[in-house]
């Protein structure tokens, strides 16, 4: 069916695609059969180390596919058969790529774990996919043994940061980590395992498994409205399909020949996917960046490494482009970008294109759709504050907040996002009545977004509905506020949140400000600014410096942190005035 947006589209991108009836990892075995003495993954640790030596190790593809049988081998030996849960908690490295490609040969299912999680919320996410085997980090194993014994886990197989490289880099690395207070000897103990005697030990003989590509491949951990999280279930054909939309937006990728900035969490479904899943597939070499803080790590390794992609969040490239050495750094090998997981302003686009030559472009998407749903054109028109237009193969409208009928596109009227294709989820694992609520009868992915649309057809976030404020009887998105505070010459990054008033009963607007370096803004004048651009319910009454803004891993800024804080404080107070002793007369 033609759609609007279709005319936006770059000549170069198909209105549709064909998908191959393949699973995850045949993405890796051809890519090792048409590009095997090419650069598959190249581990960089010297500037996230501090040395000025080059540390790090680099995987042929012929190699990484052999290493990832001989680790399937190993995982079938202890075990794990198809449909079993191995829930993956790592940093980015080759060994999250190895376990990954290893688990999806078996058919077994990969779950993955925020590195940063504490025991409580592992234990939580383990319990609930049932997961028997844990790929781990040593530095991470004393959580986990906090709570193993409470988990259904039957396996742990124990990685350290070193285990993938080469001399001299191995003996490098290995000296250094010791020497760290954070280091971690994991003793031997029943059923735990270490990943390079696993890997010396078995060879790269798979068994035979029969996968299907609608067999579920990956529970992705997302919150809900319950307030724990819940795994959206991934087939094969749901990360096949959205890896292809991904590849078929890039134009310009050359198969076989580029290299690609993996900064981006590879457990966070966007840097799985437009990171690791996407490079593989594109035999592309994966530059892994285990930490990309500060921002000088991504720098350093772009220009030593000559990245040519680099998919990113606004974090990332806002530091970049205010950057007080930027002038010092060739970062000219970048072609394309694409930032997901917040809003993007236009001035950090363009001003990253001026720095770099390359394009920098909004995307959007979901946990539940793996994730990818819209994007700006790479290299066609993009627009301010915009996610930009469907990928092939996507279906998108926009539905009225009270009577849910559809709304015309262009219309300008704001509803909620509703997307449907080969890329949204099969449902949430265990959870039928939250995947009723979520995806409808006739698969229609509820994003419970607010959006709205242009006439061309492009789609503009305008908030998520439960974000909303209501200040003074008014309903306030907070992205009507951050963009007026964005436009602030002082202002580097804000948020905008509502704070529960218990006297009124109502919000109140409180915005949240990193200023740029050697910027001392003061919030009576923020608040001027904002009164020539906003209603007046509008304006933040409360405004807060800070030196940054809780975030996750992926650069997404944590409101609810914010407002726990300030309930917090409110308690507080409450108390106080509790405990006050009664004024003499």
């Amino acid at each position: 069916m033609e759609q609007l947006w279709f005319t936006n589209y770059e000549p170069r991108v198909p209105h549709t695609l064909e998908y191959p009836q393949a699973t995850l990892d045949t993405f890796l075995t051809e890519s090792a059969r048409k590009y095997p003495y090419n650069t598959a993954t190249n581990f960089v640790l010297s500037y996230i180390l501090g040395g000025r030596y080059t540390v790090g190790g680099k995987l042929t593809y012929r190699k990484l596919n052999e290493v990832v049988d001989r680790f399937a081998n190993a995982l079938h030996q202890l075990g794990v058969r198809k449909g079993d849960r191995v829930a993956l908690m790592l940093p980015n490295s080759p060994q999250f790529v190895i376990a990954f490609f290893a688990t999806m040969k078996l058919g077994a299912i990969v779950v993955n774990n925020n590195p940063t999680y504490t025991a409580r919320e592992l234990k939580h996410q383990l319990e609930d996919s049932g997961a028997e085997t844990i790929v781990i980090l040593n530095l991470f194993w004393p959580r986990l043994q906090e709570i193993q014994a409470e988990t259904p886990l039957k396996r742990v197989i124990v990685t350290h940061i070193f285990d993938t490289l080469t001399f001299p880099s191995t003996t490098l690395v290995r000296a250094k980590q010791r020497k760290d207070p954070a280091w971690v000897d994991v003793p031997a103990s029943p059923n735990l395992f270490f990943f390079k005697d696993l890997i010396d030990k078995y060879g790269p003989n798979l068994p035979q498994v029969s996968i299907s590509p609608n067999d579920t491949a990956l529970f992705q951990y997302t919150g809900g409205t319950t307030g724990l999280p819940k795994a959206a279930m991934l087939s094969h054909y749901n990360l096949v399909a959205n890896t292809m939309q991904v590849g078929s937006w890039l134009t310009t990728g050359k198969p076989g020949g580029e290299k690609l900035m993996a900064a981006i969490p590879f457990f966070h479904v966007y840097g799985m996917t437009v990171g690791m899943i996407y490079a593989i597939a594109a035999g592309a070499e994966i530059v892994i960046v285990p930490n990309p803080r500060p921002i000088d790590n991504v720098m350093n390794i772009i220009q030593k490494e000559r990245c040519t992609i680099f998919p990113g969040v606004p974090a990332m490239y806002i530091g970049i482009v205010n950057h007080p050495k930027i002038s010092e750094y060739d970062l000219k090998s970048v072609k394309a970008c694409i930032s997901g997981s917040a809003p993007l302003p236009m001035e950090i686009q363009e001003k990253f294109g001026q720095i770099t030559g390359g394009r920098l472009v909004e995307g959007f998407g979901m946990t539940e759709a793996s994730p990818v749903t819209h994007c700006n054109p790479v290299y066609g028109t993009r627009k301010n504050g915009s996610i930009g237009i469907p990928v092939p193969d996507t279906e998108a409208k926009i539905i009225d907040l009270e009577t849910g009928e559809e709304l015309p596109i262009g219309g300008e009227k704001e509803g909620e996002l509703c997307v449907r294709g080969p890329q949204v989820m099969q449902g949430y694992w265990n959870q039928p009545e939250e995947t009723k609520g979520t995806v409808d009868s006739d698969g229609w992915l509820h994003t419970g977004d607010i959006c709205k649309t242009d006439a061309d057809g492009y789609f503009y976030i305008v908030d998520r509905k439960k974000d909303m404020i209501i200040a003074s009887g008014f309903k306030v998105l907070p992205r009507d506020v951050e963009e007026v505070l964005f436009m602030h010459p002082q202002v580097l990054e804000a948020v905008v949140v509502g704070i529960r008033n218990p006297t009124r009963g109502d919000d109140t607007v409180k915005a949240y400000i990193v200023p740029k370096p050697d910027q001392q803004p003061i919030a009576e004048e923020i608040r001027q600014f904002c009164k020539q651009h906003l209603a007046p319910y509008k304006v933040p009454r409360d405004i807060e410096f800070r030196t940054e803004l809780p975030k996750t891993m992926v650069g997404k800024v944590l409101r609810r942190v914010l407002v726990e804080e300030e309930k917090q404080k409110q308690a507080q107070k409450a108390a106080a005035k509790n405990t006050e002793a009664p004024t003499a007369v």
